[in-house]
């Protein structure tokens, strides 16, 4: 039989394309059990393999430093032992998914967390997850493109909020993807600081400081959250190019929604109810509300320091203590919104009253000096008063002045939010 002659160069392309088949880059499937170590899998594992790991309590520090898949079978826990980061991150694409993960260190002064996400590590992945006993439960620093999805966070109960840390900090990070997480009983629930492009949607948090606080980050979309119970719900501070749609803040003891120094921002279809502030806004300018149900607050908007240029439009402001508390040195006009204590007409029917609506008459600026006086607001007198006043501009108070009243709200289940009150009185 006659042999097939094949040249060296040849034989050489043949065993590169035998080696490229056999995939050298295929990733492992690594197990770990009770009594072994995750930290010895991981030093084991090649980037791109998955680790996972079979139910059980495994005590150990661990730090990531290649890309990888920590996989939690059944809901292992892993603990730090309450002390330092219980996981501790330093290389891009690595997933962690369906572990209990606690008992960090409490050193505010290291910023101790559950998954401590570092500079460079980008495109991580943390979902499924409980991170409980924490000190922060996510730090992520310097690392973009980071997933933080359905999650449930939280903190160090027995600590005293100033001396807790926050369910999750971002620090200087671009498009961050922070989706339907629960999140309790730590600071602030979300800080958010220098960190830019990212989505907040569908996160429900309680019992905190501020459920979101914002400082210095442009370009974001909060969406569809619930943050309730707390001090405030979200806080707005130095930022702009904001999107805030659709979100549910009540029972709040101080404010639901703050907007301090914030421009080119849209704020609208939210629901604000039983807080004590609704909206408190603060150097606010070139801001657009519209469409936001404001309800049964002790105060339903509180604006000053300059707050001007914003256009208010389609907001329902129903049964609010005081509609509006404004502290300013001229007029405001906000066109096109329903006010529960608006006391004009409609007679050819095209459903906008007839009469401006003002918010700030001398009734209402009587009534902030003399709180006492709320219990008259329904009498003739009083009554008597508001249409002095309107009469004589020299009895009349700055207002936000709504010259197109509507007569009928926007939101027809405006009832089903009355009663939704902070649960302590302050």
């Amino acid at each position: 039989m006659a042999l097939l002659a094949i040249r060296p160069g040849a034989l050489l392309v043949l065993a590169g394309l035998l080696i490229g088949m056999a995939g050298p880059g295929r990733a492992d499937i690594l197990t770990v059990q009770p009594g072994q170590s995750i930290g010895a899998a991981i030093a084991q594992a090649r980037p791109g393999d998955e680790i996972r790991v079979e139910r059980g309590l495994y005590r150990e520090n661990l730090q990531i430093d290649k890309p990888l898949t920590l996989k939690g079978i059944d809901r292992p826990t892993l603990s730090g032992g309450l002390k330092g980061d219980t996981l501790h991150i330093t290389a891009g694409d690595v997933t962690i998914d369906g572990l209990i993960v606690r008992d960090s260190g409490g050193s505010l002064v290291e910023q101790n967390a559950g998954i401590n996400i570092r500079p460079g590590a980008d495109r991580v992945t943390v979902r499924n997850c409980d991170l409980t006993y924490n000190l922060f439960g996510l730090w992520i620093e310097k690392a973009n493109d980071v997933h933080v999805e359905n999650n449930v966070i939280t903190g160090k109960r027995d600590y005293r909020s100033v001396s807790r840390g926050n369910g999750i900090q971002l620090y200087n990070t671009q498009r961050a993807r922070i989706i339907g997480n629960q999140i309790s009983f730590t600071r602030d629930g979300i800080y958010v600081d220098v960190s830019h492009h990212a989505i907040f949607r569908n996160n429900r948090i309680h019992d905190v400081r501020y459920g979101t606080h914002y400082m210095n980050s442009y370009y974001n979309v909060w969406e569809g959250n619930d943050s309730y119970h707390n001090r405030g719900g979200l806080a707005l501070m130095e930022v702009r190019n904001q999107i805030v749609r659709n979100n549910r803040a009540w029972g709040n003891s101080d404010h639901g929604i703050m907007l301090r120094t914030i421009q080119d921002s849209v704020v609208e279809g939210n629901i604000v109810a039983g807080n004590n502030r609704g909206f408190f806004i603060y150097d606010a300018e070139y801001n657009t509300l519209r469409n936001n149900l404001v309800i049964d607050n002790t105060v339903g908007v509180h604006l000053w320091a300059g707050s001007y240029r914003n256009q208010a439009e389609g907001n329902d402001f129903i049964l609010n203590r005081t509609q509006i508390k404004y502290v300013a040195s001229r007029d405001e006009i906000w066109s096109g919104n329903y006010w529960s204590n608006y006391v004009g007409w409609d007679r050819n029917g095209d459903g906008i009253g007839d009469v401006p609506y003002e918010a700030n008459d001398m009734v209402d600026y009587l009534s902030w000096r003399h709180p006492m006086m709320k219990l008259l607001l329904a009498s003739p007198a009083v009554q008597t008063l508001r249409m002095v006043s309107q009469q004589f501009p020299l009895l009349r108070a700055t207002s936000i002045v709504d010259p197109k009243p509507l007569m009928q709200p926007h939101h027809p289940d405006w009832r089903q939010w009355l009663g939704k009150y902070f649960p302590h009185p302050q």
